[in-house]
């Protein structure tokens, strides 16, 4: 653990509007928590940040004390990478601000908010702009790693929409960069995560969006998997932008659609949403009811805040999470195969592997935009494993690493950053492909000594 003085702590602690939380104080086990209950490390201190000049105040003691700094924002990254052993954990969590411009269509939003806290504000105004499908979300490092979500086909990634930051950088600086301001450093936050700094303000795009869209679920029996995925793979290839399909192949769960035979039976779903005209929605997603006999379905009008904490129940924290994922631009009928043959032998009832169908307006962005390049990938799959006792550890990983080993000859080049692990610091270079160089001297330009390095790291050059 890295000990700093006493007088250094006080010090620290009398020019915070935040809270300093050491490991003896009562809510330190509470605060340090984060979602993948795989992730139990123990910073030395936790600074609960209220402001941008409490982030300044604890950047400046962390870098003059040579510790390890992690950044936490919604705590929800698969990596675990907002927290630290033995070190400094800057938590932007309280910091939730929202203020939405009506006039502009423009979002000002702060680090801590998380998909729900925007959603909820955007959409009171009937506005949106891309995120992803899981409301506890945390924004910033969702938007850091490329962001995506069901308005994306129509509205690009979440960095697309991304106007301006407000970014701490490594040295203590707080600057905003934009297109016309640091343009270098904006190139590489849209999509290069949390490497050249720390983000204390998010400016957005928004989008008239809803606050009611046709939404919802079909679900098929796993015997017609092979059909159903079949054609899903075929129908995505000619859908228009305002329609996103995507497909999850689990054990059912005990929806009250679903007759309870079909609770904890292996099956495949179809999730849908479509940011136009309900009725045009309807015929668009008649095709799809064709596919094969169908268990049981939910499509209707709702309000899209809704759709967007639908999947909260099969995401809540403390389970134990360890995800592998692929970039496609195309599903072949051996990457179909392959994924059959694994959702066959599922290792836990919370395991599943799903497909995010993108593409449309993703892919008519230039690969060298920004950070984020993979704009060949149509289709993004999870591999993602979730179970609740550390016993069955070996198990589930050794199925989803098998699994992604068999199924990389299908794959695409790229890989989205947000889903990579802890272990896959190797993988890093390949995710961002032709692109890794020029963040590498970004890197280099804007935090020289790799102060910021907890994070899917880029070295600087």
């Amino acid at each position: 653990m890295s000990s700093l003085s006493s007088e250094t702590l006080n010090t620290l602690k009398s020019k915070l509007q935040g809270q300093l939380v050491l490991p003896d104080d009562p809510d330190y086990d509470e605060v340090r928590e984060i979602w993948n209950a795989m992730i139990d490390r123990k910073p030395a201190l936790i600074v609960r940040c209220q402001s941008s000049q409490d982030a300044a105040e604890a950047l400046a003691v962390g870098r003059d004390h040579n510790m390890l700094i992690s950044i936490r924002g919604g705590g929800h990254n698969i990596a675990g990478n907002a927290v630290c052993d033995g070190g400094m954990m800057i938590d932007l969590s309280l910091m939730k601000d929202i203020v939405i411009d009506t006039a502009k269509r423009i979002a000002h939003v702060g680090p801590g908010c998380t998909l729900g806290d925007f959603d909820a504000e955007a959409q009171k105004h009937g506005l949106a702009t891309p995120l992803g499908i899981n409301s506890t979300t945390g924004v910033a490092g969702l938007t850091l790693g490329g962001g995506f979500g069901w308005l994306s086909r129509k509205y690009g990634m979440t960095v697309d929409n991304l106007l301006a930051a407000e970014v701490l950088l490594a040295d203590g600086r707080l600057v905003r960069a934009s297109e016309t301001e640091n343009a270098d450093l904006f190139w590489g936050l849209r999509g290069g995560g949390g490497n050249f700094g720390i983000v204390t303000r998010f400016e957005f795009r928004l989008h008239p969006v809803g606050p009611d869209l046709l939404s919802g679920l079909m679900v098929f029996p796993f015997e017609h998997a092979k059909t159903v995925l079949t054609r899903f793979a075929a129908f995505t290839q000619t859908i228009p932008d305002e329609l996103s399909v995507w497909m999850v192949t689990r054990k059912a769960p005990p929806l009250p659609f679903l007759p309870e035979s079909a609770h904890g039976k292996e099956m495949v779903a179809l999730a849908m949403c479509y940011c136009g005209d309900p009725a045009e929605g309807e015929r668009l997603i008649a095709p799809l009811r064709e596919f094969a006999p169908m268990i049981g379905e939910h499509i209707g009008v709702q309000p899209f805040q809704a759709w967007q904490q639908a999947f909260d129940p099969l995401l809540t924290p403390g389970a134990r999470n360890y995800w592998k994922s692929h970039n496609f631009t195309s599903l072949a009928e051996g990457a179909i195969d392959c994924i059959l043959e694994y959702a066959a032998c599922l290792p836990s009832p919370q395991c599943e592997i799903f497909i995010g169908v993108i593409g449309a307006q993703t892919g008519r962005v230039a690969a060298d935009a920004m950070a984020y390049s993979s704009r060949d990938a149509n289709y993004v799959m999870n591999v993602h494993g979730r179970w609740d006792s550390a016993d069955d550890d070996q198990r589930c990983i050794g199925w989803a690493r098998e699994f992604f080993a068999k199924s990389k000859p299908f794959a695409s080049a790229g890989a989205y950053i947000n889903f990579l692990t802890e272990e896959e610091a190797d993988r890093v270079e390949f995710a961002y492909g032709e692109t890794y160089q020029r963040l590498a001297k970004i890197k280099g330009k804007y935090d020289p000594h790799n102060l910021l390095r907890m994070n899917q790291n880029i070295k600087p050059a």
